[in-house]
């Protein structure tokens, strides 16, 4: 999809050398530990883990599956570290698949994401916030379905802009609200431990806490398989590798700290739920932290859908950021248009791919299947790092002598690999009829990659229209390319 190039050579030899605009390295340590923290911790441990617990069966399995979901992902994360570090680009899963495996793998993950995945993500974590944001206002009925979409449409819109505007302001929103969902969830464990204390141990005691364990290897399965989605997100930093200061120490320090970070906190939040509330309770509960804050916070048990609303913010701020760098590294490589690989000159921001995602997400507002959606497209989270990974193993033996700062033994990735093979086939043996449907949406884009970017020839109606309308966006947008070239 790249533009029209005729006579550029000799506007160019007339324009007077203008100064390279780059995306700049600004994402500290410490704002990488925020990315991952706050991608990967949203409404969900607030609002319902009871996915585990439905197929557990008991606390105690539930307590053992998602200690297990943490070792498990943080595997996975090991993994990236070293694809991070060994393939030092933004784009994160795009980047690995497209050194891999080639240009229609790579296009494939990248129509996906850019279609359905990310704008949908976006819109139902903006519908969780609006959600929780408003029930304070409408305690004794349901909260408006307009009202709901359009604060909704609106924080999108803000999160959107300050993203825009400065890197500097979206990292510091995504480290107040990570903050902010961490000091919540040890709110949630300091009570529960407090209720403990207090003598109230009865369902964390044998038998009880033992009672109607499913052992079964179909539901044990699928109780890994939700703990395992609780921790997706972990990948997401790699998709701002260019961005990090010193990635290859900062980028594998954030995975070394954030993972571990994640599963104490799900476990400790896990044993205050189990504490204070039945296995029935909770799989009763629509919102399991509002649940357990008015049994046992009191007057304060009204912040948890702050708290919550809180936690989601965070999350969208997260997606927003790491997600637009993928689009604009996709463009980049001449498999988006061109205009998502620009870069404000003002801002030095991704300006285009970051209006093109908000106003995406947006849009999926206005459709009441986008959780459908999800359903379909569940799996395809495992199917792009199960490839990412594979690619892991490829490169090391295609191109063994890539320089690699971080070279993990191979017995982690093959182990890794193993177990994202069991949790892709899993799927398809209990509900083979929604993963064909996700499966058929996902090769939709291979038309496209036909037309659009395998096939070099445009008609030249096509190519004078396209060509005027980036230049109308990049003047609008005041945005050049990433070596600083830009068309009069």
């Amino acid at each position: 999809m790249t533009l029209d190039s005729l006579g550029q050579e000799d506007s160019a030899a007339l324009q007077p050398a203008r100064p390279s605009v780059r995306l700049k390295p600004k994402i500290s340590l410490f704002n990488g530990c925020a990315i991952i923290i706050g991608v990967i911790v949203g409404s969900g441990i607030f609002v319902s883990p009871k996915g585990v617990l439905l197929e557990a069966g008991s606390a105690s399995l539930a307590l053992l599956v998602w200690l297990l979901s943490g070792a498990f992902s943080m595997l996975g994360a090991l993994c990236y570290a070293e694809l991070g570090t060994t393939i030092p680009k933004s784009g994160g899963d795009y980047a690995y698949i497209s050194e891999a495996f080639g240009p229609l793998p790579a296009f494939l993950f990248l129509w996906i994401a850019l279609v359905v995945i990310n704008p949908t993500s976006n819109a139902i974590i903006a519908l969780t916030f609006s959600n929780y944001a408003l029930k304070p206002f409408f305690p004794a009925c349901e909260v408006p379905d307009l009202a709901v979409r359009l604060l909704a449409a609106c924080t999108i819109v803000v999160l959107t802009f300050i993203n825009c505007y400065n890197v500097r302001w979206a990292t510091r929103t995504q480290d107040a609200f990570t903050v902010t969902k961490v000091l919540a969830l040890l709110t949630v464990v300091v009570a529960g431990v407090a209720w403990l204390f207090l003598g109230s141990a009865e369902n964390l005691q044998a038998p009880a806490v033992h009672e109607n364990s499913n052992w079964q290897p179909s539901h044990v399965a699928l109780a890994f398989y939700s703990g395992v989605f609780s921790f997706s997100g972990y990948n997401y930093l790699n998709f701002v590798t260019e961005e990090l200061k010193n990635p290859n120490r900062n980028l594998p320090r954030a995975i070394y700290i954030s993972l571990p970070v994640v599963t104490l906190i799900y476990m400790l939040v896990n044993v205050a739920y189990f504490a204070v509330l039945s296995p029935d309770e909770i799989l009763e509960s629509d919102a399991v932290a509002v649940t357990f804050a008015a049994r046992v916070m009191g007057p304060l048990g009204v912040l948890m859908p702050l708290f919550v609303a809180s936690s989601c913010l965070g999350s969208l701020n997260g997606i927003l950021f790491t997600s637009s760098r993928m689009f604009f590294a996709g463009a980049r490589c001449g498999q988006l248009p061109e205009l998502l690989a620009m870069i404000s000159v003002r801002h030095v921001t991704p300006t285009p791919s970051l209006l093109f995602l908000g106003a995406l997400s947006v849009a999926m507002l206005a459709s009441s299947d986008i959780y459908v959606l999800v359903n379909y497209l569940s799996f395809a989270e495992t199917a792009v790092v199960f490839m990412s990974v594979a690619g892991l193993l490829k490169l090391r033996v295609s191109r063994p002598d890539l320089p690699r700062p971080i070279k993990l033994h191979i017995a982690i990735p093959l182990a890794f690999f193993a177990c994202c093979v069991f949790l892709l086939t899993m799927p398809f043996l209990l509900q083979p009829t929604e993963l064909f449907i996700g499966l058929g949406i996902i090769l939709t884009g291979l038309p496209v990659f036909v037309a659009f970017v395998h096939v070099q020839w445009k008609p030249r109606w096509f190519v004078v229209f396209w060509t005027g309308v980036t230049h109308f966006l990049q003047k609008l947008l005041c945005c050049v390319t990433e070596d600083g070239e830009h068309d009069e």
